[in-house]
């Protein structure tokens, strides 16, 4: 539980906000833009998710697409003032030294490439842990919530990471819960989001509360963006070869896939997403023609056949990995739904076929 603090967010009526996401407070601006925003950009970052997030306040600041930033503001910070180079090669030149953070309501962090960048340095962590006593909300972006977990900001909160780093997430940072399953978490004082498009809609989020709706819905349709949508969307683009747009069964779906190699029950699945087992299986029913329990399995074996394809690993060693009980388990499973053995599988067509 947090205490409200005395800084109430500009421009944002805080009762509009689910009790179990509120932000701190802030206080009122009394002149010039009703939302203003830091970056700090990590080394190589990811450009599609900073520009995202600028061109959402970009277009809420003015009439049209004129980009004056009266409503809003938006400034990338560096201790040192050198370009910082995207994971595309192109640079962004810093507009201010880091500073007082408390000029802006929130602090922002991009994340880049995560074996490129393994710590933002003693300046941003002094800079972001001065934010955060001052009560100046903070937000990951793509892996930037690696960032405010390594300044020592994210314990106790929730966090959203991209799918793609779910487990370079739980390899890393002990103790942490994430949540892939989101395109965006927002837990008190701290944002945080997967990336990509979901910073368009984390951004339209922030306008929303601060601005006004009619202005992070205009810049969502200028940028050709669906409206915006909560933060307890699905991500997008999750490596699952499934058609279904429904909600409840591609969030259940990512958590199997979270837990391939430790498979769980559908009840412990419908627990964690809030929804009673009966649920979950007449949405599969209706979406898959399926049951969780057969989309789980087919899902493990999928993991099996690309383990014998792609890796030398042994068959036993594949079995744990996709969570049989042995390797019998899996040549058994295996070889009902593909008509062969692992072993025969992964031998290939014999010169007498």
């Amino acid at each position: 539980m947090t205490t409200p603090s005395s800084r109430e967010p500009s421009g944002r009526d805080s009762s509009a906000l689910p009790r179990s996401t509120t932000l701190r407070a802030q206080k009122p601006r009394t002149e010039g833009p009703r939302l203003s925003v830091g970056f700090i950009l990590a080394r190589r970052f990811t450009l599609c998710a900073f520009a995202n997030f600028v061109d959402v306040l970009r277009l809420a600041a003015d009439e049209g697409d004129r980009s004056r930033p009266i409503l809003c503001d938006w400034t990338v910070l560096s201790d040192t003032m050198d370009p910082v180079a995207s994971s595309s090669g192109i640079t962004v030149q810093p507009k201010e030294r880091l500073g007082d953070p408390r000029r802006f309501d929130y602090i922002v962090v991009i994340g880049g490439l995560m074996d490129e960048t393994p710590s933002l340095g003693q300046a941003y962590h002094r800079f972001l842990q001065q934010a955060a006593e001052a009560n100046i909300p903070l937000i990951g972006v793509c892996t930037g919530a690696f960032f405010l977990h390594q300044a020592g900001l994210l314990d106790g909160y929730r966090c959203c990471v991209s799918w793609f780093h779910h487990s370079d997430f739980l390899e890393q940072f002990e103790g942490l819960n994430p949540v892939a399953d989101q395109i965006f978490v927002v837990d008190r004082d701290r944002l945080t989001c997967s990336g990509g498009a979901s910073s368009a809609h984390l951004a339209a989020y922030l306008v929303d509360k601060h601005v006004g709706r009619a202005q992070a819905s205009k810049s969502l349709h200028i940028m050709i963006i669906d409206d915006a949508l909560q933060e307890d969307k699905p991500q997008p683009g999750l490596p699952l070869d499934l058609k279904t747009q429904d909600p409840i069964v591609q969030r259940a779906l990512l958590l199997m896939q979270q837990n391939i190699d430790t498979p769980i029950t559908v009840q412990d699945i419908a627990q964690r997403m809030g929804n009673s087992k009966r649920q979950v299986e007449r949405h599969f029913r209706l979406a898959l023609n399926t049951s969780p329990q057969a989309a789980f399995l087919d899902m493990r074996l999928n993991f099996a056949k690309h383990l014998i394809e792609k890796s030398q690993k042994s068959i036993a060693r594949i079995a744990v990995d996709a969570g049989f009980c042995d390797s019998s388990h899996l040549s058994r499973m295996f070889r009902r739904r593909y008509g062969d053995t692992p072993q025969a599988f992964r031998a290939g067509p014999t010169q007498e076929d």
